[in-house]
């Protein structure tokens, strides 16, 4: 039988809305209980979203996979003829396994499984955490009106004048406006963040 030490990454799994809470206790632990040799690195892992909403812009981080934190630990290699086996310090776990907010690892009973590797690259360079460049957050925009519905422009030179949502494409950011001018009902096409909704 060959044993070998390796540093490989886990999954835990944690109440939902938990995972940063996770994240901070289980490094003031590591750090306490002195096992900075066993676990290495957590991670929350999550997205940067660019969120429009109500014409007002913002940045909202959203969990790739809510209710799991990842974590970086020292695992030992086994090679038997029936396969390769990993395990980890049983220390580490019991402390990981006995943090607040923690339901378990993601494994077989109460054997942790291993990440894959190529998988955790993918997730790591995603986050920007393998010295690659983080992507540029994804636009959402959430919209508190629908057409029917009436808005205010809040831009350009039709600023300040009411109209009745006509047509929304999300596609392109943009929204169509029909407003009363000198007595014709005449569309004025406006940025989806242009706009508010007027309230009855």
């Amino acid at each position: 039988m060959e044993r070998k030490i390796e540093k490989k990454w886990y999954m835990i799994h944690t109440y939902s809305s938990y995972e940063k809470k996770v994240k901070a206790d289980l490094e003031k632990r590591i750090q306490t209980l002195e096992l900075t040799d066993k676990v290495f690195r957590i991670v929350v892992p999550e997205e940067e979203i660019k969120e429009i909403k109500n014409g007002k812009e913002k940045i909202v981080f959203r969990k790739l996979f809510p209710g799991y934190v990842m974590i970086e630990m020292e695992a030992v290699r086994e090679e038997t003829n029936d396969g390769i086996w990993y395990s980890v310090d049983s220390d580490a776990w019991y402390v990981i396994r006995n943090t607040n907010g923690v339901t378990g690892f993601v494994g077989i009973g109460s054997d942790p499984i291993p990440m894959e590797d190529e998988e955790v690259a993918t997730i790591l360079r995603f986050l920007g955490e393998e010295g690659e460049e983080k992507p540029e957050p994804k636009e959402e925009i959430i919209l508190d009106f629908k057409a029917g519905d009436m808005v205010e422009l809040l831009e350009g030179g039709f600023a300040g004048s009411v109209g009745e949502v006509n047509n929304i494409d999300l596609e392109h950011g943009k929204v169509k406006i029909m407003i009363d001018m000198f007595g014709r009902m005449t569309p004025v096409e406006i940025g989806v963040n242009e706009v508010k909704k007027v309230m009855s």
